[in-house]
């Protein structure tokens, strides 16, 4: 019975109700009078002896009515009633016996049920009990079986082995090896990146009067330190696809962390920016997290969980606003003017703070190379020696990639949306202190609210991606990214207006909202691009994020703030349209 079940996606999807599927596929899959005859080999096994033989044919379902009660014959879909004697009366047998009875007949492997209709036979009898309880256990159970080329025989999670055992569904409270662990690292790997990459972003306006620094010079360093990703970003997605996302999460969390807890050294212009182009390589981070958790996930679900991992990685740049900002920095402050130094607190402050977060980050890549895997089936090292994986061709991958016109207009539009969030990062504390004459601590503070719709933002925009796929397709995604890319434009010119530090504050949260979604919107798109060269794929859009931001940052650096904002939510706005060139 339980190797002739067919419990394959498409039988999942018939109408009948979930306990049912499994008997809905028996009645379809076995009319023919082969299994009709195993059947009856079945019963008999499993009678007693004694009964007369036209008691037999029901003892293994108490509760039948007579074959004289005519409005309560069993048809078949040909219209013909379903074997059964003629006068024939319920034989009384407890229901385990029952249960006896019919796990016999599963054990020949050809049982076929008394009626052939869409709902249940015998709805009072204790075995139709037992077949829908045992059919829905098979099926929960199938769910979780591992493929044979499986370092794991089974699953936490409810997998589909046509998606090289990816999950079907995100239980976000689960730490279970590999699909929710790797879920877990992926975001808290992008999380501890982008912390050490903004630690010094809230300390900019202290940076620039200790080393006396230009706003010219200034976003220079923010220039050089969101350039630095645009090419380590493409590389990212190609080497997650060669190696696996352990190791690149790790190489990124390193090159970032280490520079980070150097920044007390920085003396000049040319040092800053040089700092900042090497920890800029945390935004890498970023890619291996989206290749991760759509290695771990099916297509249908990886909106969602592209969206959860990513807007809980990009929270780090909130909790670097706060945690350095507005936390660290007045604590440091504080502990050297209690030690009466000779020189300026505020100073040796900011170049203090910065070692706790890259040091975090450091330490954090013990965790993902030694407690997680790299998909599903195990680790691409150990599946690539065993000759369970290809060995990747780079120049394949890149080719493919960069050949569809997909690829590149979701990368402009990224463009528009991440490049919008990093640029923001980069400006909204100088923002918010120059314009309303903050101190460092309340321009960090108020600053980290634009961050802080990353804990539900972004997952909210992946998740309405996958429930507009559910109605309308690739159609329905399409059409929500065309919504918040064109809100997110238009909320960005009305906060470039906003002449009031509450009307600032609520329109900066507003189009945080939709840039959150935007960005989720877009990598529920990229699974369905080119599947085999993920990785390469999501690199090259995340590399978009990257590269609109050096554009944006320059616009910064030429005009005023308020001017800077107006053009850049315009430009996101005509950006929208580009949705309907995306087949």
């Amino acid at each position: 019975f339980i190797e002739n079940l067919d419990l394959s996606r498409n039988s999942r999807k018939r109408s009948c109700s979930p306990p049912l599927e499994i008997l809905c596929d028996l009645r379809e899959d076995n009319e023919d009078a082969h299994v009709d005859q195993m059947y009856t080999y079945a019963a008999d096994e499993a009678k007693p002896d004694h009964l007369d033989p036209r008691q037999q044919n029901l003892h293994a379902y108490p509760n039948s009515p007579s074959i004289n009660d005519q409005t309560s014959v069993p048809q078949n879909r040909r219209g013909t009633p379903s074997p059964m004697p003629s006068g024939a009366t319920p034989s009384p047998m407890p229901s385990t016996e029952a249960g006896m009875h019919f796990e016999s007949s599963l054990r020949v492997g050809g049982f076929v049920p008394p009626s052939r209709t869409n709902t249940p036979s015998y709805p009072n009898s204790s075995i139709t009990q037992h077949q829908v309880v045992l059919s829905a256990a098979m099926q929960e159970r199938n769910m979780h079986e591992a493929s044979w080329d499986s370092k794991y025989e089974r699953y936490a999670c409810r997998v589909d082995q046509s998606q090289e055992d990816r999950s079907v569904e995100i239980p976000i409270f689960s730490m279970a090896r590999p699909h929710m662990r790797g879920f877990h690292f992926a975001w808290m790997t992008f999380f501890f990146a982008f912390l050490a990459w903004f630690a010094i972003t809230p300390l900019l306006a202290e940076v620039q009067k200790s080393l006396e620094l230009t706003k010219a010079q200034i976003w220079t360093s923010n220039i050089a330190s969101v350039a630095g990703a645009v090419f380590t970003r493409c590389m990212a997605g190609l080497f997650c696809d060669v190696y696996g996302a352990r190791w690149m999460s790790a190489a990124v969390l390193l090159i970032c962390g280490v520079p980070t807890m150097l920044t007390g050294l920085v003396n000049s212009v040319e040092g800053l920016s040089v700092l900042r182009l090497v920890t800029g390589i945390g935004g890498s981070a970023f890619v291996t997290c989206q290749y991760w958790t759509t290695t771990m996930f099916t297509k249908e679900v990886a909106g969602t969980a592209n969206a959860l991992a990513a807007g809980w990685g990009n929270l780090g740049g909130a909790i670097a606003q706060i945690f350095v900002g507005s936390m660290l920095f007045p604590l440091f402050k504080w502990i050297y003017g209690a030690a009466g130094t000779k020189r300026d607190p505020a100073d040796l402050s900011w170049r203090t703070a910065c070692i706790i977060p890259g040091l975090v980050c450091t330490m954090f890549t013990f965790f993902v190379l030694r407690y997680a895997d790299d998909s599903p089936k195990g680790n691409y090292r150990k599946r690539k020696r065993d000759g369970l994986m290809e060995k990747p061709n780079a120049m394949e991958y890149i080719k493919a990639a960069i050949h569809d016109h997909n690829t590149w207009i979701l990368l402009i539009q990224y463009g528009c949306c991440f490049g919008v969030e990093l640029t923001t990062s980069n400006a909204a504390a100088l923002y918010f202190k120059e314009e309303f004459e903050l101190s460092t601590e309340a321009a960090a503070a108020v600053a980290s609210t634009f961050g802080w719709m990353n804990l539900f933002a972004r997952g909210l925009g992946g998740f309405l991606s996958d429930i507009s796929n559910a109605f309308m397709g690739m159609r329905g995604r399409l059409t929500w990214q065309f919504i918040c890319f064109l809100l997110e434009g238009i909320f960005v010119m009305v906060f470039s207006k906003a002449r009031t530090l509450g009307g600032a504050i609520t329109a900066l949260m507003t189009f945080s909202l939709f840039v959150q979604g935007a960005e989720g919107s877009t990598f529920g798109i990229v699974p369905y691009l080119n599947p085999n060269v993920t990785g390469t794929v999501a690199g090259i859009v995340g590399a978009g994020g990257n590269a609109g931001a050096v554009i944006f940052s320059i616009l910064f650096r030429q005009m005023e703030y308020r001017d800077a904002f107006f053009w850049m939510g315009a430009a996101t706005a005509v950006i929208s349209l580009l949705s309907v060139f995306i087949w």
